[in-house]
Parts: C-alpha cells; structure tokens; sequence
C-alpha cells in the first residue's frame, strides 16, 4: 500500500501542478466575490478529480496491466486512490478555509457558527466529488466513466447558487451549526466508504485488457 501511495503522489507532483495553480487563482478570485459560491467550491471539486486523472495515467500507461504482475490486491489499488484523494481534499479544504476565516475577519463579519456551516457545505462538494465519479471509472474505465465528471461539474454549479442563496438570506443564521456538523459528517463518510466498497466490487469484477 505504502508503495501504490508513493506512486501515486510522484505522479500528482508531475502531471498535477495545474491543479494547484488553478486551486489557487480559485481560493484567490473567491476572496473578492460576495456572490457566487462556485469560487469557493471548484477547487474542493478540482482536488477531488485528481484521483479520476490518476486512474487516467494508469490506464494510458497501461500500468493497470503491469499492477497484475506486482503483489497489490485489486483492493488496495482502490484503497490508495481514496487515501490519496482524501488527504488532497483535506489539505484544501483546510486551505480554503483558512482563506475564508481571513475574509470574514477582514470584513468583520467572522460568525463561528456562519463559518462551520460554509466548511460543512466544502466538505459535502468535496466528498460527492470522488464519491460519485470513482465508482463508475473504476467500473467502466476512465474514457466510459468520465460522463460522472461532468454531471459533478453541473451538481457544483447547483450547489454554488443554492449555497449563495442560502448565505445571503436568514435561514443561515437560524441553523444550529451541531445540527449540519453531524448531519453533513454521516452523509459525507457514509457515502465515502459506500462509494469505496462499490468501487473494490466493481473492480474486482473488471477484466483489465
């Protein structure tokens, strides 16, 4: 596992940079933009493609066909793309969130509670992301699965503007952040592990060609 995981991180640092350099023009435009939220989420949604981009290189290599010569279960070779998402998004989820705290202070409008909601709302979009999209790529192949990518794609952009109405009006100052925390927590890792399970399922099932 320890040696997917390394793989796996050599190739983001190569193939991936663009994704940190758009995360961070994204972090940075939703600094100065009161209004749309889709600023906010895109870099959640965007780290949480990286997986679906690594499984791309895998296959274009043919390294999912060299991985059956090595002593790595089907198992853990899905293991090690949720592993290697999940530390990802964490890591921009905890960025973002720094970025927004700082906005809110600056702006003088900081509410812990306003503000544990927002990183609740970062973490659902970040977990729907992969949780959607990797059962199908691994159960279709990239090329077959990659429609997921744009149905979370438009699922972000809902959420943007339903999560920027939902800010400027009052329901967000009526809603106990221990309620969402709890409720947003189940459903994320709920779906998370569910989407991890269908993905070692279909995987197993799968004949790589």
């Amino acid at each position: 596992m320890k040696g997917l995981l390394l793989k796996d991180w050599y190739m983001m640092k190569k193939y991936c940079r663009s994704y940190l350099l758009i995360a961070v023009v994204f972090i940075a435009v939703s600094l100065f933009s009161n209004d749309n939220m889709f600023f906010i989420f895109y870099p959640c949604l965007l780290c949480g493609m990286i997986p679906v981009n690594l499984l791309g290189y895998d296959e274009r290599s043919r390294w999912m066909q060299y991985s059956g010569t090595l002593p790595f279960t089907k198992n853990q070779i899905v293991s090690a793309k949720y592993l290697i998402g999940l530390l990802v998004q964490i890591t921009m989820l905890i960025v973002t969130g720094i970025a927004q705290g700082i906005k809110m202070t600056v702006a003088g409008n900081f509410m812990l509670g306003k503000f544990i909601v927002l990183m609740m709302l970062m973490l659902i979009v970040a977990t729907l992301t992969s949780s959607i999209s990797l059962p199908f790529i691994f159960k279709l192949g990239v090329e077959k699965g990659r429609a997921a990518y744009y149905v979370m794609i438009g699922s972000a952009c809902g959420a943007s503007v339903l999560a920027s109405s939902f800010f400027r009006g009052q329901l967000a100052t009526e809603v106990e952040p221990n309620v969402i925390l709890a409720a947003v927590a189940v459903i994320g890792i709920g779906m998370y592990i569910l989407s991890w399970y269908l993905s070692v399922v279909f995987f197993r099932k799968r004949e790589i060609q």
